[in-house]
C-alpha cells in the first residue's frame, strides 16, 4: 500500500485538480475617438485700404465675344501663385456666380478661372448673354481675401 502512503504525503486520500482559474471578463473595446474638427480656416487679411476693380469692361457694358477682361487693385501687389510676398496675390475671374468667402480656397473650373501666373488681363469668350462677372483676389495658395478683395460687374455679351 504504497499509494496509501503516497496519498497521505500529498495531503488527502483523493488526489483533486487545482481549479481552473475564473477567466477575466472580456475588456470592453476601446472608444473610438472622434477625429479632431478641422481647424476653421485662416482668413488672409489684406492691406488696410485695398481695394480691386475692374479696369475694363465697365459695369452695365454691352460686349461682343471675345472681349478683354482688365484686373484692377489699389493698396497691395499681383504676385504669381507660389510667392509668399505679403500684401499680395493674384486674381481669379469667377462667371455667373459670387465671391468665395475669405479663407476657402477658389476652386479652378469653368467658372472660376484662375490667374496664378500675376496675369492682369485676360481675353474671355462667353455665349451670347447677360453675365455677373466676380474679381476675387486670393493669396499665394488660391485662398480667398473674402468680400473685402472681391467685386462684380454685370455685362451683356453680343
Amino acid at each position: 500500500m504504497w499509494w496509501t502512503a503516497i496519498l497521505l504525503a500529498c495531503g488527502g486520500a483523493e488526489h483533486t485538480e487545482a481549479p481552473a482559474p475564473t477567466p477575466a471578463p472580456a475588456a470592453e473595446p476601446a472608444p473610438v475617438a472622434e477625429p479632431a474638427p478641422a481647424p476653421a480656416p485662416a482668413v488672409p487679411k489684406a492691406a488696410e485700404g485695398a481695394r480691386v476693380f475692374f479696369a475694363e469692361p465697365a459695369d452695365g457694358a454691352t460686349v461682343k465675344s471675345p472681349f478683354t477682361v482688365k484686373f484692377g487693385i489699389e493698396g497691395m501687389e499681383v504676385k504669381p501663385a507660389g510667392d509668399p510676398t505679403a500684401n499680395s496675390g493674384h486674381h481669379h475671374l469667377i462667371i455667373g456666380a459670387s465671391g468665395v468667402p475669405g479663407g476657402e480656397v477658389v476652386p479652378k473650373d469653368e467658372t472660376h478661372l484662375h490667374f496664378g501666373g500675376g496675369q492682369t488681363e485676360a481675353t474671355i469668350e462667353l455665349k451670347p448673354g447677360a453675365y455677373d462677372l466676380t474679381m476675387q483676389f486670393a493669396d499665394t495658395s488660391h485662398i480667398s481675401y473674402g468680400n473685402v478683395m472681391s467685386t462684380t460687374i454685370h455685362v451683356t455679351v453680343e
